[in-house]
């Protein structure tokens, strides 16, 4: 994974210029990532190679991470046809946009407790499109990689460190929903 990652931290830079504030423009961040993921897309796809394919499951890839304001960048391999469980961010800002491959992303709204939950939109995402969201406890999303053969690759800014977060599942009654605490994993750092 020692290859020369100059786009990556071009993407690096656009975030961190974004995130000098508690809360920035999630959307004139996702323009800026965007134009610079279409730009260099073939580019980033070869840098990242050896994340498709390593097959080793979901993972997240740390590419940084500032104290203040608190800021971190990840890029995460999906495995072909691999959905998450429905899941918050801890309450952090986040904005998430493909790189490599297709997503299915859903949102969901819950009450707060994590006893109701609710679809509230879908979209989907390919390179250099993405989705965002506020700080926000009663926002959690369901991610899925369209792709039945092929590793997805998406990079992740959040605004602060996403150690922990919320999974949900459905319990025995319909429209019941158990919150488990969960602990983000890092495979490894990416070097921008």
């Amino acid at each position: 994974m020692a290859r020369h990652m100059q786009h990556l931290k071009a993407l690096r830079d656009i975030a961190y210029g974004y995130g000098v504030s508690g809360q920035p423009d999630l959307a004139a961040m996702a323009r800026d990532l965007g134009r610079e993921v279409h730009r260099h897309r073939h580019a980033l796809t070869d840098d990242l190679a050896d994340l498709r394919s390593r097959n080793q499951g979901f993972e997240h890839w740390l590419v940084a991470r500032r104290g203040k304001p608190s800021i971190s960048v990840l890029v995460t391999a999906w495995p072909a046809n691999h959905t998450t469980h429905i899941h918050n961010h801890g309450g952090l800002w986040g904005l998430e946009i493909a790189l490599h491959g297709a997503l299915e992303v859903q949102s969901w709204d819950h009450d707060g407790i994590g006893n109701d939950l609710r679809l509230a939109g879908r979209n989907w995402l390919g390179p250099g499109d993405a989705s965002w969201f506020d700080e926000d406890d009663r926002y959690a999303r369901r991610c899925r990689n369209l792709s039945r053969h092929e590793t997805a690759l998406t990079l992740h800014v959040y605004g602060g460190d996403l150690a922990q977060y919320l999974t949900y599942e459905e319990a025995g009654l319909a429209g019941q929903w158990l919150a488990k605490p969960q602990r983000s994993a890092i495979a490894g750092r990416l070097h921008a």
